[in-house]
């Protein structure tokens, strides 16, 4: 359900300009809103579920969302949906925080990796098919239906989690809550997270974008300073010593590069299909199957297979499939409608690879930390792929306005269904958008050299659920 709602809205943002009269800057803050609010929460929500229980802050992060969702339902402009994505983005944290910590603690070393490839695919899956969802629902009801399907299946989960999952993990109590580092770290990142945003809106946002950039810079700086000077080594919220963990560092550093990389390019494909091509919302989202398709195929199947052969050969591979596909974006669309071959086969590439990586990263990096700390680990992995997601847009747009001004990008998405938009800025879209491809093809093409840090084989290890079927046994 988070996975869904990350993406959902993508396909339908030139839908939701042109009803709630919005522009660049207000889709930009309905996407960044849901990503701040995730990114900002995830490492507090990750230190408090080492303290409190995973479950626990799992269980109530279905309420909140279901709650966010509902608000986003009854929003009637832009401010009000902005409001609310936060408080999905909330929710959604304390979800996607805990999921994968909660699986390694009940899963056997062996059948790690196949367990968190189910776990990825569910929530790629949820990405990915809340763009092609995103297309079905519009094409018969308004855009509010967007996140009306989020309530009952969010009253659904919150009852299942609370009485099928219970608390196998050990809890992190001793430890306490570093506030200081989490008002640096949430004060520093949320500043350079706006810092960009604002950045992307053209000279008419540098004067409060460079001095929020500096602010939050020298923030987040100071917090790693802090941290390692261990003055809150007792009880810190980011446990530094994971850094020496080079499974750990490395795989957390190819979530950030992809996301950079991948999420500016979802949402440039989605545009191109509206604005250049002239597709609906609903051929936008059939479009985007050839990419849930090859996703769903090649994810398990790398979750299976680096458990016998290790997860480095498939998490590097899976990153040069992936830059493969951008290269193809990059140079061979056109205004053309015969650019939709194109489209769908790079598409269908991104699947391959982005299935291919993302499960054994995940087994790599979860599989290489302490047992006590995987609250934190999973949080902090989740962060950097969040940070990545949200600076994506703002730079997508930062390179687009290269190209093609930014008061004629702004028309062009609120005129995309009527015969206003201009032949001439659809054209500058297009050469934006392979601007937009290539740049992210050589980003995701430097995550190849951390990909080569994850594990070859995980090492055998007795988890809690090893443990209690030999306690029982004996």
């Amino acid at each position: 359900m988070a996975g869904v709602d990350a993406r959902i809205v993508l396909v339908g943002l030139p839908t939701i300009a042109v009803q709630l009269h919005s522009g660049v800057a207000e889709l930009l803050w309905i996407t960044q809103a849901y990503l701040l609010a995730e990114t900002v929460g995830l490492l507090f929500i990750g230190r408090t579920a080492d303290l409190f229980g995973r479950v626990k802050i799992y269980n109530y992060g279905f309420v909140i969302f279901t709650v966010g969702s509902a608000l986003a339902a009854a929003s009637f402009n832009s401010f009000e949906l902005i409001s609310s994505r936060m408080v999905q983005g909330l929710g959604s944290a304390m979800m996607i925080s805990n999921a994968a910590a909660i699986l390694t603690d009940a899963t056997p070393r062996g059948e790690l990796g196949k367990i968190l490839g189910l776990n990825s695919i569910a929530f790629r899956a949820g990405t990915i098919t809340g763009l092609t969802l995103s297309g079905v629902i519009l094409s018969i009801a308004d855009w509010r239906a967007l996140f009306y399907i989020n309530i009952p299946i969010g009253i659904f989960g919150t009852v299942w989690a609370h009485y099928r999952l219970k608390e196998t993990a050990v809890k992190d109590t001793y430890r306490g809550m570093d506030w200081i580092g989490f008002i640096l770290f949430s004060s520093g990142l949320a500043l350079v997270l706006l810092a960009i945003t604002y950045l992307s809106f053209g000279l008419t946002g540098y004067s409060l974008g460079l001095p929020m950039l500096g602010v939050g810079l020298v923030l987040t700086l100071f917090f790693v300073y802090y941290e390692l000077r261990g003055k809150m080594s007792s009880r810190p919220l980011l446990d530094m010593s994971l850094f020496r963990i080079k499974e750990f560092a490395g795989g957390s550093l190819v979530m950030m590069i992809n996301a950079l990389a991948w999420s500016g390019v979802m949402i440039m494909v989605s545009l191109y299909l509206q604005i250049a091509l002239n597709k609906t919302p609903l051929q936008t989202g059939l479009a985007l199957l050839a990419l849930d398709s090859t996703l769903i195929f090649s994810a398990p199947l790398s979750g299976r297979l680096s458990d016998r052969y290790g997860s480095r050969i498939f998490v590097m591979s899976g990153i040069a499939i992936s830059s493969l596909s951008f290269l193809i974006f990059g140079l061979f669309v056109t205004p053309s409608s015969n650019s939709l071959p194109v489209i769908l086969i790079g598409l269908a590439v991104l699947g391959v690879g982005s299935g291919m990586w993302v499960s054994p990263n995940i087994s790599s990096i979860m599989g290489s930390v302490p047992a006590n700390r995987r609250g934190i680990a999973s949080a902090f992995r989740m962060t950097m792929g969040n940070v990545g997601d949200t600076l994506s847009f703002g730079v997508a747009i930062l390179l687009m306005t290269i190209v093609i001004p930014y008061g004629a990008l702004n028309s062009l998405i609120g005129s995309y269904s009527t015969p206003g938009a201009i032949l001439m800025d659809k054209t500058q879209f297009v050469h934006g958008f392979q601007l937009v491809a290539l740049v992210f093809a050589v980003v995701n093409a430097t995550a190849i050299w951390p990909a080569s840090f994850a594990k070859k084989k995980l090492a055998p290890e007795i988890s809690p659920a090893d443990k209690r079927k030999t306690a029982i046994s004996d």
